[in-house]
């Protein structure tokens, strides 16, 4: 898989590929992440990226020719499965979704930045637009990098065990069971019987009814489905 994030500030970016999980995809080859700074298109020789709203009213919006110039620049070089824009109104991540997009190769995600992006580059360059929550940060760099990082340990080899991902919250319609490790006993709080038994479909059948319970008692809506 291979990611390009266009960003206003790659450099907020740049730390979170290069550790752990993230990094060890990339050395293994298996997905490949691209930051790239928007003023690098900006025909402004102040490499401004940013203006005015039409209008009046507060804050700066992102202009429509940098991001287009970047977006047709990308598209020139390869083609891309989607073409994502970060944003408080878009549709909400929730696993299922990172599982479909994770099947993909290419992707441009665009993080905004400011007080939102020229509606232009939503209407004639964004396939898809995808929020992390009902709220508003500072930029869309962390819900790139969240999105990223759902998306990459999906990909078959990247994690160590095979199957952790797949025993995650969400895979199932339910939150993850408890999980302990040693000691089996600590102040006084000691670790459940049935996971020091040895015993695999007890075990299982434990996991299964926790994590039942564990999704009734915190996430009921799951419960009810789609």
């Amino acid at each position: 898989m291979r990611i390009d994030i266009l960003t206003a500030l790659p450099s907020l970016l740049e730390s979170y590929f290069n550790d752990s999980i993230l990094l060890r995809a990339r050395k293994k080859g298996l997905a490949e992440v691209h930051l790239h700074d928007l003023r690098d298109w900006s025909t402004d020789r102040h490499r401004r990226i940013d203006d005015y709203a039409f209008g009046g009213g507060a804050g700066m919006v992102l202009m429509v020719e940098p991001v287009h110039r970047a977006i047709a620049q990308l598209r020139a070089e390869r083609r891309y499965d989607e073409v994502i824009y970060m944003s408080p109104d878009g549709e909400l991540l929730d696993q299922p979704m990172a599982n479909r997009l994770s099947a993909h190769s290419d992707l441009i995600i665009l993080a905004g930045h400011y007080k939102g992006v020229d509606e232009r580059i939503r209407e004639h360059l964004i396939t898809r637009e995808i929020s992390i929550g009902d709220y508003v940060l500072s930029g869309g760099e962390l819900p790139a990098a969240v999105l990223s990082d759902a998306l990459i340990r999906l990909i078959p080899g990247v994690l160590n065990d095979e199957t952790s991902a797949l025993s995650d919250s969400f895979q199932d319609g339910l939150l993850a069971p408890p999980v302990y490790t040693r000691p089996s006993e600590y102040n006084g709080w000691q670790v459940p019987e049935v996971l020091q038994s040895g015993h695999a479909a007890r075990i299982a059948e434990w996991r299964q009814q926790q994590s039942i319970e564990r999704t009734r008692r915190r996430r009921p809506g799951l419960l009810e489905g789609p």
